[in-house]
């Protein structure tokens, strides 16, 4: 049985825009996305796929943007251990399960519903974070802690002061990210 979701965010200053289809298959969820942004002074479009298995451990990374040569192809085995577009380890990205990409609020759904945590419970995890547009990769550490089951989350990036509670819906994708976000469908 597949399910099929479309959400759309605008960033919280109102100027770009983003499009997600995420679809939910019996053995893994796939999710891709445009974005129309700006960053660093720069406007730009990308496109984002991620794919993970049943337990939303992320399993592909593919990442794009529009007139720039270049993007980011990797390969998870689930596990934390990551490969790139050609087949390389990258035992840089060791241990992470999760993705984080910086252009969209989809990717907080992905340790928010692998996690499954009970309220005030907490996680620390590593994730894949992937910067847009200028498609660098590194390890992330972050937090992730239940406020509310199901409805509200504080994310913390565990080498930076920035934290944020954000508020989800039923299926686990992002309503309102404080600051950087907004549900518009």
């Amino acid at each position: 049985m597949n399910k099929t979701i479309v959400a759309r965010w605008q960033d919280w200053s109102g100027n770009g825009i983003q499009h997600l289809v995420l679809t939910a298959r019996l053995d893994r969820i796939v999710a891709e996305g445009v974005v129309l942004g700006t960053a660093q002074g720069r406007d730009f479009a990308a496109t984002y796929r991620v794919e993970c298995d049943a337990v939303w451990q992320a399993r592909l990374i593919e990442a794009r943007v529009i007139g720039v040569d270049g993007r980011v192809d990797l390969t998870g085995d689930g596990a934390g251990h990551w490969r790139d577009g050609s087949g390389a380890s990258m035992p840089d990205l060791e241990g992470a399960v999760d993705v984080d990409l910086s252009v969209t609020p989809f990717t907080n759904t992905l340790p928010i519903r692998r996690l499954d945590l009970a309220e005030g419970h907490a996680a620390d995890i590593r994730a894949v974070y992937v910067r847009l547009p200028d498609l660098t990769v590194t390890i992330d550490p972050q937090r992730y802690t239940c406020l509310k089951r199901g409805r509200l989350y504080r994310y913390e990036s565990l080498d930076t002061d920035f934290a944020r509670d954000i508020e989800i819906d039923s299926q686990g994708l992002v309503v309102t990210y404080p600051g950087l976000f907004r549900r518009q469908v």
